[in-house]
């Protein structure tokens, strides 16, 4: 993608893009990502702190809380994630998310609630 830093992680593909205060992310979670499997131990910490907000526009993911909590997003259909999960890409297709974020600063910017049950 022009003028986009890209990333490879495993199991995950990113092309990030500055926008103002913020980034503009396309996020490619490949079929058989898990967030615990594929990064959990990288990262070092139990569940994936990141706060995801955007479009998925391919694909399915499914997400859990530590209280048992689960989500299911199937494109097309907006996600709001907050950190504290664990996800994974649901059947045999590749996730694409849109994703907008102000890095550690999102769920405050977009007044997303915690997670609740």
């Amino acid at each position: 993608m022009p003028g986009a830093d890209h990333r490879d992680l495993p199991g995950v593909s990113l092309d990030i893009v500055r926008v103002g205060a913020g980034r503009m992310k396309r996020v490619v979670y490949k079929p058989g990502f898990r967030w615990s499997t594929h990064l959990k131990s990288a990262i070092g910490t139990e569940s994936c702190q990141h706060t995801h907000a955007g479009f998925l526009a391919r694909g399915s993911i499914g997400v859990s809380y530590a209280d048992g909590c689960v989500e299911e997003f199937t494109a097309p259909q907006v996600v709001a994630i907050t950190p504290g999960h664990d996800g994974w890409v649901i059947g045999d297709d590749a996730a694409i998310l849109i994703e907008f974020d102000f890095e550690g600063e999102t769920e405050s910017k977009l007044a997303l609630p915690p997670h609740q049950h």
